[in-house]
C-alpha cells in the first residue's frame, strides 16, 4: 500500500499543490511566531541582566533594603562595591522646555555602572546631572548649561500634610547612553548622586524609595565566599544570587506579557491553520471520488477497508509533514530576514542577530501541520471505505447533504448561534447600562457569546451558503448562457462550495470585525477628547501676572498648521453647587464668533450659542445656577446672577459673553485658543509652536495631537491584526483557486460537450472566472456582514462602560476586501480557465 500511495501521489502532485501551499503558510506562522516569542524573551533577559552591569552578585530584599542592610553588605569581606538598584524621576527644564527623566545613582564601582558616559563626566556632586542625548537634544541643552528642576516632597503624614512642590538648579556634566538597552523600556535613563535621585523622587531614604535589590561587586576569585558571608549574615528572607539567577527569575517574574503577545499570535495562526484545514479537506474530498474506481479494483482484488483508510491518511501524513517541513523554513527565514532589518533601525533595544532555533521551533510546527492535515482528511477517507466494491465501479456522484445529518447539524448549529448572540447582545446590554458592573464582565460575556454564534454560524455554513450563493446566482442568470452555467455549476458541489466560502468567510469576518472595531474606537476616543478637551491648542502663561504676550498670539498664528488663534479670557467664578454649596471653577469666557472658530465640540458650541454657560458634570446644576465672579487679587466680589447653564462631561467650564458681562468678570488670566487645520500633523504643529515660542514663558498643551497619537496606536495595532488575518485569507483565496481546478478536472466531459455545441474557449473561461467570482464574492459579502455586526458588538462592550459609544463603518476598509476577494476570484479561474479551454473537444470526450 506504501508504493501505491505513493504512485497516487505522484499522479496528483499538481492537485496536490494548493493544499499543501495551505499548510505550508499555517507551518510557517506558527514557526515565525515561536521564534519572535523566542527573541521577546530573549531581548527581555538580555535587558534585564544589563541593568545589572557587571555585578557579581544580586541581594534582595522583598520588604524592601535600608541603609542599615546597604551598610552591612558594604561592610563584608570581599566587597569592594555595593548599590541599590534605584530608579527615581525628575521633572527638567530649560526655558520654555519641559521634559520627565528616570535617573540612576552614580555607581560606586565601574562594573556596577548600566550607563556608559560618552561626554563631559559622570555627577559627582548633588547639583550635577547627566542626561541622555535623545533628552539633552529635546530641552536644547549642552554639557555645562543649567537646568531647573522640579519635584513633589512627600509628606510624612498624607493625611494631614499636603505635598510640596520644591524646585533647584543642577549643571548639566555630561551625557550617557544606555548600549546594552537596560532601561529602554523607560525610554532611557539618567544619572545623578544616590542622595539627588532620592530627595528628586519625593524621599529621604531607601526605605521610603522601597528598593529591594542591591548590586554587589566583589574581589577576584572572592564571589562565592562573599554570597556565603551574606547569607549567613542577612536578615532571614533576604537572598543572595548571581546576576544570571536575578535575571532568569525576573524573566520568569514578567514573562506573562511575551506569552500573551505569543499567545495572541499563535491565535491568529490557528485561524490561518483552520482554514488550511478547509482546504485540504476540499481537495482530498475530490480526490477519493476520483479514485472511486482505482478503490473499487483494490477491494474487489481483496484490499480491506482499514487499509484504503490507512492509505488516504498515510498519504495526508506525507503531505503534512512535506508542506510542514517547508513552511518551517519558511517561517524561520522570514523571521531572520525580518531579525537583520530591525536590527539595523534605531529601536532603542538591542536584539539578537540570528535567530534561534529550538525543539519546540522545530518539533511544533511539524506536528501541528501534519496533524492538521491527517485530522482534514478523516472524513474523505471515512467515505473511500463506505462505497461497496461492485457499487464503487459506477461513477461516483457529487457528495449530498443527507437529510438525518443536516438535521442534527442544524440543531447544534441553531443553538450556538442563537445562545451565543443572546450572551452577545447581553454583553452589550450590560456593557451600555454601566451600573454596578465590572468593566471586564461584559468583554468576557460578549466573548464569549461572539465565539459561539460564530461557531454556530460555520457549523450550519453547508446548509446555508449553498443556497446564498444559488440565490445571488440567480440574479446573475439573466446576463447571459455562460453566466446562467456558472451560476449552476457553483451549487452543484454544495460541501465543497461552502468550504470554500466558508474559508474566506473566516478571515473576511475577523478582518472586517476588526476594521469596524478599530474605526468605532477611533471615532468613539475622538469624541471623548473632543468633548473633554475641546480646544486642538491652547497657550498659556507661566508668568506671575498670568497673561500671554501680544508677540505671541502673532507667533502662534503664522505657525504653518495652525488655521485659527483666538485670545480668551480665563475667570474665576463662584457656583452655587446644589449638593456641594458653593464651588469655585475658572472658566473660559468665550463670544459667539471664537466658540465657532475654535471649539472642537460641537454640542458645546451649539449650547454656548444658545446663551448657556457649560460646567463640567461634576458640578451639580441644572438649567439656571447662582453665580458670582471672584476676584483672585482681593478686589471686590461681582453680584450673584443666575446664568444658565448645562452640565457636561468637559474639564474646563466656559462662559458666555453675556454671562461675563452680567456677572462683572472683566478680571483675569488670558490664554490662546487655537484650532488646528484640518489634515495637519497635530504633533508636529504642537513641536513648531514649542519650538516658535522659545524662551517665551508660557506652557503649551495639544488635545488633538493627543487625539492623534491614540489614532496612530489603534492604526498600528490595527496593521498587525490585519497583517496576521491577511494570511489566513491567502489561504482560503487558494482554496477558491483549488476550488475551480478540481472542478475543472471533473467536469473534463462537461467542458468539451459545451466546446462541442458552440461554447468558444472565451466564454469557457469567462464561466470559471464568474464561478469563481461569485463564490469568492458571496463568502466575502456574508464576511464583511457578520464582521460589521462583530465589530460594533465588540465596540459596544468596550466603550458602552464609558457612556460614549459611537459606532463607524470603515467604507473604504471594507470595499478594498470586496474588491480584493472578486479580484482574486477573477485571478484563481485563470489557469483553470486556460486548462479547460486548451483541451480540444474530441480528445476531452475521449477522457475516462
Amino acid at each position: 500500500m506504501l508504493r501505491l500511495t505513493l504512485a497516487q501521489m505522484r499522479r496528483s502532485l499538481g492537485r496536490l499543490v494548493a493544499a499543501g501551499v495551505a499548510i505550508a503558510l499555517g507551518a510557517a506562522f506558527v514557526a515565525a511566531t515561536l521564534v519572535a516569542g523566542d527573541v521577546i524573551t530573549r531581548t527581555g533577559y538580555d535587558a534585564i541582566t544589563a541593568s545589572y552591569g557587571d555585578a557579581d552578585l544580586v541581594v534582595g530584599q522583598g520588604d524592601g533594603l535600608g541603609e542599615e542592610e546597604l551598610a552591612a553588605v558594604r561592610g563584608t569581606p570581599g566587597v569592594s562595591g555595593a548599590d541599590p538598584v534605584l530608579i527615581g524621576f525628575v521633572q527638567l527644564a530649560l526655558g520654555a522646555r519641559e521634559t520627565g527623566e528616570r535617573v540612576l545613582a552614580t555607581p560606586s564601582d565601574p562594573r556596577l555602572g548600566t550607563l556608559e558616559v560618552v561626554e563631559g563626566s559622570a555627577p559627582a556632586a548633588d547639583d550635577e546631572i547627566a542626561l541622555p542625548a535623545a533628552t539633552a537634544e529635546r530641552l536644547g541643552a549642552e554639557v555645562g548649561d543649567v537646568l531647573g528642576v522640579s519635584w513633589t516632597e512627600l509628606s510624612q503624614d498624607a493625611a494631614t500634610e499636603e505635598p510640596e512642590e520644591l524646585t533647584a538648579e543642577v549643571r548639566l556634566v555630561g551625557i550617557v547612553e544606555d548600549p546594552a538597552g537596560a532601561w529602554s523600556q523607560y525610554g532611557g535613563a539618567g544619572l545623578a548622586t544616590l542622595a539627588s535621585a532620592l530627595r528628586w523622587t519625593g524621599v529621604s531614604s531607601l526605605e521610603e524609595a522601597g528598593a529591594v535589590r542591591a548590586l554587589v561587586a566583589t574581589e577576584p576569585g572572592r564571589a562565592d565566599a562573599v554570597r556565603a558571608e551574606l547569607e549567613a549574615a542577612l536578615p532571614a528572607g533576604t537572598t543572595v544570587m548571581t546576576r544570571d539567577e536575578a535575571a532568569a527569575e525576573s524573566v520568569e517574574e514578567i514573562g506573562d506579557g511575551g506569552n500573551v503577545l505569543v499567545m495572541v499570535a499563535l491565535g491568529f495562526a490557528a485561524v490561518a491553520l483552520l482554514v488550511a484545514a478547509l482546504v485540504i479537506a476540499n481537495t482530498f474530498q475530490v480526490l477519493v471520488a476520483q479514485r472511486a474506481r482505482t478503490l473499487a479494483l483494490l477491494r474487489c482484488v481483496g484490499a480491506r477497508r482499514g487499509q484504503l483508510r490507512a492509505s488516504v491518511l498515510l498519504e495526508a501524513a506525507i503531505l503534512g509533514i512535506g508542506a510542514s517541513l517547508a513552511g518551517l523554513l519558511l517561517g524561520v527565514g522570514l523571521a531572520q530576514a525580518a531579525l537583520s532589518v530591525l536590527s539595523r533601525m534605531d529601536l532603542g533595544v538591542p536584539l539578537p542577530s540570528t535567530v534561534s532555533i529550538t525543539p519546540a521551533v522545530v518539533l511544533l510546527p511539524l506536528l501541528i501541520g501534519t496533524t492538521v492535515t491527517v485530522l482534514a482528511a478523516l472524513v474523505p477517507a471515512r467515505v473511500a471505505t463506505r462505497v461497496p466494491p461492485i457499487a464503487a465501479l459506477r461513477p461516483v456522484d457529487a457528495p449530498t447533504l443527507r437529510a438525518g445529518t443536516g438535521r442534527v447539524r442544524l440543531a447544534f448549529s441553531l443553538l450556538l448561534t442563537i445562545g451565543g448572540v443572546a450572551m452577545l447582545l447581553g454583553g452589550v446590554a450590560l456593557a451600555t447600562a454601566g451600573v454596578g458592573v465590572d468593566a471586564m464582565l461584559p468583554l468576557l460575556v460578549g466573548v464569549l457569546g461572539g465565539a459561539a454564534s460564530f461557531v454556530g454560524i460555520l457549523l450550519g455554513a453547508v446548509l446555508w451558503i449553498p443556497r446564498v450563493v444559488s440565490a445571488v446566482g440567480a440574479l446573475l442568470r439573466r446576463v447571459g448562457p455562460t453566466t446562467r452555467l456558472a451560476a449552476a455549476n457553483t451549487i452543484r458541489n454544495p460541501r465543497r462550495t461552502a468550504a470554500t466560502s466558508t474559508a474566506l468567510l473566516i478571515g473576511v469576518t475577523l478582518v472586517a470585525m476588526m476594521s469596524t472595531g478599530a474605526a468605532s474606537a477611533r471615532v468613539s476616543l475622538a469624541r471623548e477628547l473632543d468633548e473633554r478637551y475641546p480646544v486642538d491648542l491652547v497657550v498659556g502663561s507661566a508668568s506671575a501676572e498670568g497673561q500671554v504676550p501680544a508677540d505671541v498670539r502673532r507667533d502662534v498664528a503664522d505657525v504653518p498648521g495652525i488655521e485659527h488663534v483666538a485670545e480668551v479670557r480665563q475667570v474665576s467664578v463662584r457656583v452655587d453647587d446644589r449638593s456641594t454649596g458653593d464651588t469655585t471653577v475658572q472658566a473660559y469666557v468665550l463670544d459667539d464668533e471664537t466658540a465657532r472658530a475654535v471649539l472642537e465640540d460641537e454640542t458645546l458650541v451649539d449650547a454656548l450659542l444658545d446663551g448657556r454657560s457649560v460646567l463640567p458634570s461634576w458640578v451639580d446644576v441644572q438649567g439656571t445656577a447662582p453665580m458670582s465672579f471672584t476676584d483672585p487679587a482681593g478686589g471686590e466680589d461681582g453680584p450673584v446672577v443666575d446664568v444658565p447653564v448645562v452640565a457636561r462631561g468637559v474639564a474646563d467650564s466656559y462662559l458666555t459673553a453675556a454671562a461675563a458681562e452680567d456677572l462683572g468678570a472683566r478680571a483675569g488670566t488670558t490664554v490662546l485658543f487655537a484650532s488646528v487645520a484640518s489634515g495637519a500633523d497635530a504633533g508636529a504643529v504642537l513641536s513648531a509652536v514649542r519650538d516658535t515660542l522659545g524662551d517665551a514663558e508660557v506652557w503649551v498643551e495639544s488635545a488633538a495631537a493627543q487625539r492623534e497619537s491614540d489614532e496612530n496606536v489603534i492604526d498600528t495595532l490595527l496593521a498587525v491584526v490585519l497583517g496576521l488575518l491577511a494570511v489566513a485569507v491567502v489561504i482560503a483565496l487558494i482554496g477558491v483557486a483549488n476550488t475551480l481546478s478540481l472542478s475543472v478536472i471533473e467536469r473534463r466531459r462537461e467542458s468539451a460537450t459545451l466546446r462541442a455545441i458552440g461554447l468558444s474557449r472565451r466564454g469557457l473561461r469567462w464561466m470559471l472566472a464568474v464561478e469563481g467570482m461569485l463564490i469568492a464574492g458571496v463568502g466575502a459579502a456574508l464576511g464583511v456582514g457578520l464582521g460589521l455586526l462583530y465589530g460594533w458588538a465588540g465596540a459596544a462592550t468596550v466603550f458602552g462602560t464609558t457612556g460614549d459609544l459611537r459606532l463607524a463603518v470603515p467604507w473604504s476598509d471594507l470595499g478594498i476586501v470586496l474588491a480584493v476577494a472578486l479580484l482574486a476570484g477573477l485571478v484563481a479561474s485563470v489557469l483553470p480557465g486556460r486548462s479547460a479551454a486548451r483541451t480540444p473537444p474530441v480528445a476531452a470526450l475521449a477522457v475516462d
